[in-house]
Formats: C-alpha cells, sequence, structure tokens
C-alpha cells in the first residue's frame, strides 16, 4: 500500500475557510476519482511562523495507482486548489510505503 502525503502549510489569514473547503469539496473530489482507499486530514503540531500546517494523507493500493491519479486527475484538482488559494499556502508531496500494520 502507498500513502500519498501532501503536506500544506496555509495563511492564517485564510487557513480557515481553506479547512472548510478541503472538508467539503477538494477531499471528496479526490476521494471521488475511486483511486484512493481512504484519507486522513491532519494538523501538524508545531511551532509554525506564518501560517498553520496540515497534513492529508491518501492511501492507495500501489504506485501504479497513484501514477494514474497523477496523470488523469491531479493536474485539474491542483489548479482547483491554485484558483481558489493561490499564493496563500505552500504544499510539498511524499509517499511512504506501507510495511506494516497491526
Amino acid at each position: 500500500m502507498i500513502i500519498y502525503n501532501v503536506t500544506i502549510n496555509v495563511d492564517t489569514d485564510v487557513h480557515e475557510r481553506w479547512l472548510l473547503w478541503m472538508k467539503a469539496t477538494h477531499i471528496p473530489d479526490v476521494m471521488s476519482t475511486g483511486l484512493f482507499l481512504d484519507h486522513r486530514l491532519c494538523r501538524v503540531l508545531a511551532d509554525d511562523e506564518g501560517g498553520i500546517t496540515y497534513a492529508v494523507q491518501y492511501t492507495c493500493a500501489d504506485m501504479a495507482t497513484l501514477q494514474r491519479y497523477h496523470a488523469e486527475h491531479a493536474p485539474r484538482l491542483q489548479a482547483e486548489t491554485q484558483k481558489n488559494f493561490g499564493g496563500k499556502f505552500a504544499a510539498f508531496r511524499t509517499l511512504l510505503e506501507v510495511l506494516h500494520t497491526a
């Protein structure tokens, strides 16, 4: 299994609107692609200078599925984020391979 982790630092002045948008629109749009098994939205517990940091984790079956998401859906969904919050956030992405679960 693969975890697609997106860490986002959001400007304080828009973070409440961004958080509502993520819960009501963006995450449901990502999940509606049918490529992810589940998701988790977390707030990073850190002293941030300039913004509030979140991590969104999406789980998919394998790398082929994630590559399909990137090819077929990610550009459109990332463009929507830019349209709504461009200049108000910074994001970086990491991939994690699940080796063991309890």
